[in-house]
């Protein structure tokens, strides 16, 4: 069996790169810019929306592209990242982030947001934004690729006058039915090599070199060609850098690179059918082509009473309109099958009917107290 192709228009990107930071000229570090617009390239040139690739940057002077860019702060990334992405509804999503890191005492990759200084070193934590991204915010994102040419030395290593500023992402309820593939540039403790002749990442570059033309890689053969060249570039003494990789499917997890040996990428673990029951009543409430219409849904959601239908997000996007109906009526779960009646009278489909029925049911008790 073949890995099912994700269409270039349901992808979402988080593209940063940061060259300049408020702490001052020492943390200049030019060549991120220059590898997110690589990056952004080769996602455009694959078909995904400009408006879907949600480009950070804090340039150098001399390295400010020609094409528009959003700033890279901390407000401005925490936004994307809590907000911005969840509320696109996309199918799946790549963070590709260049800039300064370092390893916080919890073992995780903190990046460095353009606005930290030495005083107050702003940071999106790596691992409470993976966390965020295995909930039921973004139960559409069920194939994630993170990939992130930063530093990884220990904090406490810098003698910085302050400690890191700590903050956990807001999340949602835990799932199991997200595919989260890791890339980092370099191995615990260890810098990330970076070439300010050519301005590029070396991880970056290899990384870059390997992507095949699919918006969402098999990461089994992506891992697996990263690793061989970048073991070529040690072999030759070019370089030490030990990059770190972890490959996370529902019930099955990988940490370093597959082995040459590892079974090909056709025949690999495959994910796990969405377990969550909200994916899966949102996935048989999507099966209804009435769920594609805007106007469709809303008379569905006039058939509940008002004082519900006042609590509801809406959007305008199909999936994360669902999600928020969904998010509403699980405080009052006899009010589903309300939901279900109105679905089936616009659509008797026996096949679809019985599916929303099975899920409506795992659902509803899902949502009941002591459930």
């Amino acid at each position: 069996m073949t890995r099912p192709a994700v269409r270039p228009d349901r992808v979402v990107a988080l593209v940063v790169g940061i060259e300049r930071y408020e702490a001052g000229a020492a943390w200049d570090l030019p060549g991120p810019c220059r590898d997110a617009l690589r990056f952004r390239d080769w996602l455009l040139g694959l078909g995904v929306p400009d408006s879907a690739v949600l480009l950070h940057l804090a340039p150098l002077p001399d390295s400010a592209p020609p094409v528009p860019w959003r700033p890279a702060d901390h407000d401005s990334l925490r936004r994307a990242l809590v907000t911005d992405i969840p509320a696109l509804g996309k199918d799946a999503l790549w963070v590709w982030w260049g800039g300064h890191g370092v390893l916080d005492t919890d073992e995780h990759l903190r990046l460095y947001t353009a606005d930290a200084t030495v005083a107050d070193r702003r940071n999106i934590d790596v691992e409470s934004a993976r966390a965020l991204y295995r909930t039921d915010v973004v139960a559409g994102l069920a194939r994630q690729m993170w990939m992130a040419d930063a530093c990884r030395t220990f904090d406490e290593q810098h003698h910085f006058p302050q400690t890191l500023p700590r903050e956990h992402l807001p999340m949602g309820m835990r799932v199991r039915a997200h595919e989260q593939t890791v890339m980092l540039a370099a191995g615990r403790g260890q810098r990330a090599a970076n070439d300010p002749e050519r301005r590029l990442g070396l991880f970056s570059d290899i990384v870059l070199e390997a992507l095949p033309a699919d918006p969402v890689p098999d990461p089994v053969p992506l891992l697996q060609d990263v690793e061989a060249r970048m073991g070529a570039l040690r072999a030759a003494g070019l370089t030490d850098q030990l990059p770190a990789y972890v490959l996370e499917r529902p019930g099955w997890t990988l940490t370093g690179p597959p082995a040459p040996s590892a079974p090909p990428a056709e025949t690999a673990p495959k994910p796990a059918p969405p377990g969550h029951p909200m994916l899966r009543l949102v996935e048989a409430l999507l099966a209804y082509p009435l769920m594609s219409d805007r106007d469709e849904r809303q008379a569905l959601v006039n058939e509940l009473p008002a004082s519900v239908v006042s609590r509801m997000p809406r959007h305008t996007m199909p999936r994360t309109d669902l999600v928020g109906i969904l998010r509403t009526l699980r405080a009052r779960p006899e009010r589903l099958w309300e939901l279900y009646d109105a679905v089936t009278l616009l659509d008797d489909d026996p096949v679809r009917a019985a599916e929303l029925k099975s899920a409506v049911q795992d659902f509803a008790e899902g949502a009941a107290p002591g459930a």
